[in-house]
């Protein structure tokens, strides 16, 4: 197999296939295996040659853990993307190359099923599911990763030999605990996951067509907006403690509404809009649900607001979700995402915090998004998956996004300075407690190991992983004794 080096004609686009702009790296090669046997000679070369390694799948990552100056090797999986049933295991096979648009067409047209995953159709399989992955779906069906039965993955020896090491959640598998490790463990942590594969825990017989979830026939999708000029203090506290209210409200994993989801944007008012949009699963009924949630969301007589409708297919959607999300040109933006999730709405003073930030002079593209959470996540106990914030009501995030590198420094700023002072009375960041509960690893936030932003004296682990984390500690010690797999976020070994 071919290694692609800055010579190459592939190389600038392999090298700056990554959705964060923010971050630039420059490995000396790139490796792009079709087989786990050419990964095997790829990550034993690297390993004999003592270079530093990183995997990539869909190039998502939010921070510079793949994107690093320091990587010397870069393996893209992108060629190992095939998707089939196995009768052997009855679940479904995916290897980590594909991206999650790749995986719903294959599992739609193939079978009628789908997978509860991410947001967009690019996003890369293998590093998504191993972070838990919450998406559109989530209300209905839980993370991704609840729906994991087994991984093949390499990992590398005390002696620096790679191998080949397949897991599942059998509990007669002397490996189940690896297979537990990659249901929310993170990517870049264990080793090199080539495949998984996928069968929900409730799932009954080997016919593939009752494996997974049926996808729905249909998706209706409703968008909202509002001129931010019409708003004052007032208003926009009241549209945001409704839209936190309605969440706790219906985050039980028995709500009529779980077959709902959506999204508030609270932009910067220099965007001109607030904005809201979600999703319905309800075949034929689907406008009554909708208008049901936004007159408890959206009641505002002076402010009415103009609802749109689009009734679609599941595949069509999962292709092409909110296609004004992601319009061209955004590949080249530079981003900073702080994820939080919350247990209870946001307070009073959290409320005005986010007013103020909003309504800053600075030209801003960025903003607060807080999207419902719960239903099917919050019916699996903590510690069941390493995926262990399982009662929240939201998944809220401060963002933003620049394309002139002479506006990074105002931008981090205006983001890290909202999110500290959203959770002043913790420390400046989202602890476990009555009312949040720490943050997804699926959104990295290096900000979380810095003393500088995070006052709280809790571990940046502690508000990915809660109680969960020494477990990974020891599946760390187990599993890369070298500490061969490493990032700014990375599981520490059990004896560090």
């Amino acid at each position: 197999m071919k290694k692609i080096t800055p010579q190459d004609a592939q190389y600038e686009a392999l090298a700056g296939k990554r959705f964060n702009k923010r971050f630039t790296g420059h490995p000396e090669y790139i490796c792009m295996p079709e087989s786990t046997q050419e990964l095997v000679d790829v990550v034993q070369d690297a390993v004999n040659s003592n270079k530093r390694l990183v995997v990539r799948s869909g190039g998502h990552c939010l921070e510079g853990f793949v994107a690093d100056p320091a990587v010397q090797v870069l393996v893209d999986m992108s060629l190992m993307n095939s998707v089939s049933y196995d009768l052997e295991k009855s679940a479904f096979m995916v290897e980590a190359g594909a991206t999650v648009g790749e995986m719903y067409q294959h599992l739609f047209q193939g079978w009628g099923v789908l997978l509860p995953a991410g947001e967009h159709p690019g996003i890369g399989v293998g590093g998504h599911i191993l972070g838990g992955a919450f998406g559109f779906l989530c209300r209905e069906f839980g993370l991704a990763a609840d729906h994991l039965y087994g991984i093949e993955m390499l990992g590398i020896d005390g002696t620096g030999k790679v191998y080949r090491v397949v897991a599942t959640r059998e509990e007669s598998d002397p490996n189940r605990e690896l297979c537990w490790g990659h249901t929310g463990g993170g990517g870049g942590n264990f080793g090199i996951v080539t495949r998984y594969w996928l069968r929900s825990p409730e799932a009954i017989g080997s016919h593939p067509e009752f494996a997974l979830p049926k996808a729905p026939r249909t998706i209706t999708t409703f968008r909202v907006s509002w001129d931010w000029s019409g708003f004052d203090e007032i208003s926009f506290s009241r549209l945001v403690r409704n839209f936190g209210n309605w969440a706790q409200q219906n985050c039980g994993p028995d709500s009529i509404y779980n077959q709902l989801f959506s999204l508030i944007f609270l932009n910067h008012r220099n965007l001109g809009k607030l904005e809201m949009k979600g999703l319905c699963t309800v075949h034929g009924n689907a406008a009554v649900l909708i208008e049901a949630h936004l007159s408890a969301i959206a009641d505002f007589p002076d402010l009415p607001y103009s609802l749109q409708l689009e009734e679609s297919s599941w595949l069509d959607f999962a292709l092409n979700p909110f296609p004004e999300l992601f319009q061209p040109g955004l590949g080249q933006v530079k981003a900073k995402v702080k994820d939080a999730l919350f247990r209870e709405p946001l307070t009073d003073e959290q409320i005005a915090t986010a007013y103020h930030y909003l309504t800053s002079p600075q030209n801003i593209g960025g903003g607060l998004g807080m999207a419902t959470y719960g239903g099917k996540v919050n019916s699996v106990v903590s510690d069941a998956t390493a995926s262990a914030q399982r009662d929240c009501i939201l998944d809220v995030a401060c963002n933003v996004g620049w394309l002139d590198p002479k506006d990074e420094a105002v931008n981090l700023d205006w983001v890290r300075s909202f999110y500290q002072d959203l959770f002043k009375n913790s420390g400046g960041v989202p602890v476990p407690n009555e009312q949040t509960d720490g943050s997804l690893i699926n959104h990295p936030d290096t900000d979380h190991a810095d003393l500088e932003w995070n006052k709280s004296g809790i571990p940046w682990h502690t508000l990915y992983y809660k109680g969960n984390y020494p477990r990974l500690q020891q599946l760390k010690t187990k599993w890369d004794p070298l500490n061969i797999f490493h990032h700014a976020l990375s599981i520490q070994k059990a004896e560090d």
